[in-house]
Parts: structure tokens; C-alpha cells; sequence
């Protein structure tokens, strides 16, 4: 009997050996900076800081894109008061068809006399209006100052704004 369990507390401690030899070898390929979760944590690291540098460049980039856009914008709004002022004034203009008489007929020289009157005082009205936008011109000629000059509308390259 205790040849029996002799041999099988020997096989016992050659099946722990062996299985011992086998877990050491997957543990080395395990650690393997090339091949096993080394080289993955590595390759991982690696990614995360190429991650970081793009995501630096991205953002600066998104920081010069929208401060030029805000300057745009505001350039934009700029032009769309004066474009609004324009239109404003252009309602002060009366219209081509109250300027230019029509055909007076022969049979209603009343009628002619009513309407050369008519366009008279707008002549003279239009004439008051202009000589009043003369005066405010005159006295505000800080207004004028302030108006930058220079180009107003500029062309952007766009290949130029963009980084490979």
C-alpha cells in the first residue's frame, strides 16, 4: 500500500511540476514587451500621446478659426448698419415716377399747370432735403473720421487656412 501512494505522490508532484512549466511559459509570453499585454500597453501609450498632440493642434486651430470668425462678423455687422443707413436714406429719395412729368394733354391745361406745380414743390423739396443732408454733413465731420478706410470687402485663400 505505501508503494501505491508512493507512486501516485510522485506522479502527483510531476503533474504540479509540469503544470508549473507550463504557466511560467505563458507568463513570459505574457510580459512580452513585443508580443504580449507589454507591447499592447505600449502600443496603447503610444496612441494616447499621438491622441493628445492632435487634439492640441485641433484646438488651436478651432481658437484661430473662431477668432477669425468673430472678426468677420463683426466686419459683417459693420457693413450691414451701413448697408441699413443706405436703405434708410434711399427712403428720402422720391421715386423716378413722381420726377419725370407725364404727357400733358392739350384739352386740360388746368390739369398741366396742377402738375408742373406739383413737381415744382417736389424740386423744391428734394432741393430742401439735399441742403439739409449738406448741413448735417458739415456738422458732424467726427462721424466721418470714425469711418475706417481701406478695403472693404477682402478675399480669404482657403487653401491657406488649412494644415495638413
Amino acid at each position: 500500500m505505501e508503494l501505491i501512494a508512493d507512486i501516485l505522490l510522485a506522479a502527483g508532484a510531476l503533474g504540479a511540476g509540469f503544470y508549473c512549466l507550463v504557466l511560467s511559459r505563458r507568463l513570459k509570453r505574457f510580459h512580452d514587451l513585443e508580443k504580449g499585454v507589454g507591447g499592447a500597453v505600449a502600443v496603447l501609450s503610444s496612441q494616447v500621446d499621438d491622441l493628445n498632440k492632435s487634439l492640441v493642434s485641433a484646438r488651436q486651430m478651432s481658437d484661430g478659426s473662431s477668432k477669425a470668425l468673430e472678426q468677420l462678423t463683426g466686419r459683417a455687422e459693420t457693413v450691414a448698419q451701413r448697408l441699413e443707413l443706405m436703405m434708410a436714406s434711399m427712403h428720402d429719395i422720391p421715386e423716378a415716377a413722381e420726377r419725370t412729368p407725364e404727357p400733358v394733354a392739350e384739352s386740360a391745361p388746368e390739369a398741366a399747370s396742377e402738375e408742373s406745380d406739383a413737381l415744382a414743390a417736389a424740386y423744391e423739396a428734394d432741393a430742401a432735403a439735399s441742403q439739409q443732408e449738406e448741413i448735417a454733413e458739415e456738422a458732424a465731420p467726427e462721424a466721418e473720421e470714425s469711418k475706417p478706410t481701406g478695403l472693404m470687402f477682402m478675399r480669404h485663400n482657403r487653401s491657406q487656412n488649412r494644415v495638413a
